[in-house]
């Protein structure tokens, strides 16, 4: 980080502490409609629920539920998971939740709040936390304050909690027609709050406020960047008077330096981390139909991945790395194992890059089992609890989450990267060195003194084969050494 960057964040005002807990921490992703049903939820009987594994189709219910979670936690754990981030559970009449129309109330078909209090509670008995997906940009259109609006018109008290330009309202208008407010992405189901209205502030700090008090661990933020910026001050300062050590994650695709200076955020979802290295481990094999310039699948030399690394860790404090989410893919965007083509080897590379950088790995649900679902929907595909699994890489979770756990370098500032030849890296960090194999086809050789030739525990590779003799690394394989003290 640059002398300029560095007299930035020293003249900001932080607010509260950067949580601790989260650079040891092992994350995973749910998207609870399609994770895993129990059957326990009494709001679901006799209800027209689509068949488990159905196609994940924009509309239309599953049935994964909260009871459905706690079932699955002695599966997390085994993985090495410490955290689980749930995208929204509050009442909407969208399988995904973010068209909330009650945010104090879980959605009865996840069972409801007594559902999300059994499952703080066993999260919380097992030494691991819980983070809820706050979407406070905007609700859907069953919300009560908007629902109002609907039946009052310009006489409803709340008609300053929206920004209206025209009535009457239109909440399904026809092609071309104005729906007469603002709405997310020009989207009618998703009215826009008005965060510069005093009783919306105050309706969503109290939101936030709420579920803290209740017990969740942290929150991660929607669209944020849409949202003014001082509503965030005042919501990070009430999130620190519950909660010192509570976790603020924001979606920020992109450089987020302005939202990481202590007044606002902990963190952010660090896609840039995510697809550079899923651009580099596929090289010209990456499947490059996905469009999105915040999420470019575009093949990657070695050199350019690690301009990427330097400059996105560059950009933060070493408390904000080390309070990043760091993830490979999420429901937003195509499966990691779907941009890669179904290589479970180039998979399995990106994941020990993951679990290398400084930060909170996020495991998106179904990646231990093979899922490669494509562009959402796609990516929200039912977990295939009952079904043979396409792949198990549990094991291959569990040995890259124990070598993280080992290495304490990683979890503090990470390793120091070099390209080695056209397909290989090496990270370095006291203690230890790793080098990874890229390549399809040709082994990596290693000079002696490029490495220590001790083997790290086993003396063989993380993920392939390495070969002591003549001191090469197989392709698609890393292997950790040990250096001398």
């Amino acid at each position: 980080m640059g002398p300029t960057a560095c007299k930035g964040m020293a003249e900001t005002s932080r607010i509260g502490p950067f949580p601790t807990w989260v650079a040891e921490a092992m994350v995973y992703q749910v998207f609870p409609d399609r994770f895993r049903r129990s059957g326990r939820v009494e709001a679901q009987q006799g209800l027209a629920l689509q068949p488990w594994g159905t196609d994940p189709a924009e509309q239309g219910f599953q049935g994964g539920d909260l009871y459905g979670v706690i079932e699955a936690l002695d599966h997390l754990q085994q993985l090495g998971v410490t955290c689980l981030y749930l995208t929204p559970v509050f009442s909407s009449a969208a399988n995904h939740r973010y068209h909330a129309y009650d945010y104090f109330e879980v959605d009865p078909l996840l069972g409801g709040n007594a559902a999300l209090d059994a499952l703080i509670a066993a999260v919380h008995q097992r030494g691991m936390r819980l983070i809820l997906d706050g979407v406070f940009n905007h609700c859907g259109r069953g919300f009560w304050a908007f629902h109002h609006l609907l039946e009052n018109g310009d006489r409803s008290p709340y008609r300053e909690w929206f920004h209206v330009h025209q009535w009457p309202l239109r909440p399904y208008p026809r092609k071309g027609q104005d729906c007469g407010y603002s709405c997310w992405w020009n989207d009618p189901a998703l009215p826009k709050f008005n965060h510069d209205h005093a009783p919306v502030q105050e309706y969503l700090l109290a939101v936030g406020r709420h579920w803290l008090e209740r017990g969740i661990d942290g929150w991660r933020l929607d669209v944020p960047d849409e949202v003014p910026a001082a509503f965030w001050v005042d919501f990070r300062r009430m999130v620190k008077a519950v909660n010192p050590e509570a976790w603020i994650v924001g979606e920020i695709w992109g450089d987020a330096r302005s939202w990481l200076q202590g007044e606002h955020f902990d963190g952010v979802m660090n896609y840039r981390l995510g697809w550079s290295s899923l651009c580099w481990v596929a090289g010209a094999r990456l499947r490059r139909s996905y469009r999105n310039p915040m999420y470019p699948l575009r093949p990657l030399e070695t050199e350019a991945l690690l301009q990427i690394w330097s400059e996105t860790q560059g950009w933060y404090a070493p408390e904000v790395n080390r309070c990043q989410l760091n993830l490979l893919d999420s429901h937003d965007v195509p499966r990691a194992l779907h941009s890669l083509k179904g290589d479970v080897a180039a998979l399995s590379l990106a994941l020990l890059l993951l679990m290398l950088q400084p930060g909170a790995p996020c495991l998106y649900y179904g990646t231990e089992v093979g899922l490669e679902g494509g562009p959402e929907p796609a990516c929200r595909e039912a977990m295939p609890w009952e079904e043979p699994w396409l792949q198990d890489l549990r094991p291959l979770i569990v040995a890259l989450t124990k070598v993280r756990q080992q290495l304490e370098a990683v979890r503090e500032r990470g390793l120091s990267w070099q390209a080695h030849a056209r397909d290989g890296l090496i990270g370095r960090a006291p203690g230890v060195v790793v080098v990874v194999n890229r390549s399809r086809r040709k082994a990596l050789r290693l000079d002696p003194h490029d490495v220590a030739r001790d083997g790290w525990e086993t003396d063989g590779a993380v993920i392939g084969r390495y070969q002591r003799a003549p001191h090469s690394l197989s392709p698609q394989s890393a292997v950790l050494f040990k250096v001398p003290g």
